[in-house]
């Protein structure tokens, strides 16, 4: 069946509608977390394949999480950034596909986070187990499943999403091509759609952190169970960054995504994508080597070479 819509092409607000001053204190910021997105993770994902040291599946799978980070931050940033000159257009196919790339990642990232905590459970609560469950093949299989079922389920959404007229407004009061501010512009009742997102986001989203929350109950009891402080110090500083990351991508993301028929907030849902569009993927390389005595150390041969 043939897309029915009346617009070739969207133009992206952006942050048009604030001050000149302000507009130059986002575009500084966007220029800054993105570099540092792009230098962070890439020296993660650099130093995680170069160092043998961090051969091992914790290590395996933040490298992927960076990878996934990186394809985030590049989905939305550039196009971004653009929105500030007078070139502020996207075409209706690429807009589309901004939609579908941005989701599958975020779906995919919230399926990886469990499988990282998964992880986490395994090598403090069964570390006899720990080396023959997760083998290289397991490791494999444990990256690829989240990023299979993260790029299959968004195609649904953005299909049906694409498919709605859109009254001939095409005007997106956002800084790039979001669920909710589509949403908006169509001119047809959206309740089911917006209740498969919601569904979706349950799945997706709220079930993962469940599992989640419930591998770190679990891992705290065995924390109680190792005497060893250093062992108990090594357990936590692993375990801290990686829930430091969980809060802070799974609240935000529930935040924009779980309101079912709240009416849009252009100003409100432009700051919270701001933040977990940008600002997580600037500081999860931050979390994760700081809080991690190990890439700190990795991290530092690597500079002293």
């Amino acid at each position: 069946m043939p897309s029915v819509h009346n617009v070739t092409k969207f133009t992206l607000l952006g942050f048009s509608d604030m001050s000149l001053s302000a507009q130059v204190m986002i575009q500084i910021f966007l220029i800054l977390a993105y570099i540092f997105s792009l230098v962070g993770n890439g020296l993660i994902i650099w130093v995680v394949t170069l160092d043998p040291h961090l051969d091992m599946p914790m290590y395996f799978l933040l490298r992927g999480l960076s990878i996934l980070e990186l394809c985030s931050i590049n989905t939305t940033v550039p196009k971004t950034l653009q929105t500030f000159s007078l070139e502020k257009s996207i075409s209706f196919i690429g807009c589309a596909a901004q939609m579908y790339i941005f989701s599958a990642v975020a779906v995919s990232e919230c399926l990886f986070l469990t499988v990282m905590a998964f992880d986490r459970f395994l090598a403090i609560c069964h570390p006899l187990r720990y080396s023959s469950v997760m083998t290289p093949q397991m490791c494999y299989q444990l990256a690829l499943g989240p990023c299979l079922i993260g790029f299959v389920v968004p195609f649904i959404h953005t299909s049906l999403i694409f498919r709605y007229p859109f009254c001939g407004s095409h005007l997106v009061a956002h800084f790039f091509c979001d669920i909710p501010p589509l949403l908006h512009l169509a001119c047809a009742d959206t309740f089911t759609i917006e209740l498969y997102i919601f569904i979706v986001c349950m799945c997706g989203a709220v079930v993962p952190f469940i599992l989640i929350f419930c591998s770190y109950l679990r891992i705290l009891s065995c924390l109680s169970l190792i005497h060893s402080s250093e062992g108990r110090q090594k357990a936590l500083s692993t375990c801290g960054s990686h829930l430091v990351s969980v809060i802070i991508f799974f609240s935000t993301a529930m935040y924009v995504h779980l309101r079912l028929g709240t009416p849009f907030s252009s100003y409100r849902d432009r700051m919270t994508a701001l933040f977990y569009c940008v600002v997580i993927p600037t500081i999860n390389p931050l979390i994760y080597s700081l809080k991690n005595a190990e890439m700190k150390r990795a991290l530092a041969k690597r500079n002293a070479r």
